[in-house]
């Protein structure tokens, strides 16, 4: 019998494609719902995202649009900080997720069914105090009136409380109803 010895050769190439990072196509990971004990966020991006485990981030990039309830914020980049509630012995907690801060950047567009958008450069939503800060060049609308920050100026959103908050230089304009 004549000794015949393996390609190794071949080998090599199947052990690359088992040891990478896996590569998924375009659309699974146009869109990804994040559970949280409060509910769900549904997040879409033009760009995929990134999980990262250790650092307990998200990371969403290109025309990202996230809605949680009655606000929906639109801009360029998301990052979601968030605490792993299956690595705390939460009970039920397996899989899930407690959403602690959300930062969004470039394009910032927030808005609510109520008829108020916010726009900013950076705007920082944190969940425990239930707050949005707008940082850079803030503008705050409700309705016809207004609130207008410079570069140096930060509006601050207290969802829950139905309060805004005005740092820094800015325009006010409140439009009178006539009758």
């Amino acid at each position: 019998m004549k000794d015949r010895k393996f390609p190794y050769i071949l080998i090599l190439p199947l052990l690359i494609l088992l040891y990478s990072n896996p590569v998924f196509p375009q659309p699974l990971l146009d869109k990804m719902v994040i559970g949280d004990t409060s509910g769900s966020i549904e997040i879409s991006s033009d760009n995929g995202f990134e999980i990262d485990n250790k650092r307990y981030m998200m990371i969403f990039i290109g025309n990202v649009e996230a809605v949680k309830d009655d606000i929906t914020i639109k801009c360029q980049r998301l990052e979601l900080f968030y605490e792993n509630l299956s690595e705390n012995n939460d009970p039920g907690g397996e899989g899930k997720v407690k959403i602690l801060e959300i930062v969004a950047t470039e394009d910032v567009r927030i808005s609510r069914p109520d008829g108020g958008i916010a726009t900013a450069e950076k705007a920082v939503y944190n969940k425990k105090d239930e707050k949005v800060v707008l940082i850079g060049n803030p503008v705050f609308k409700q309705g016809s009136d207004s609130v207008e920050g410079s570069e140096e100026s930060r509006i601050i959103l207290f969802l829950n409380e139905g309060r805004v908050i005005m740092e820094g230089p800015s325009k006010t304009i409140l439009n009178e109803e006539k009758g």
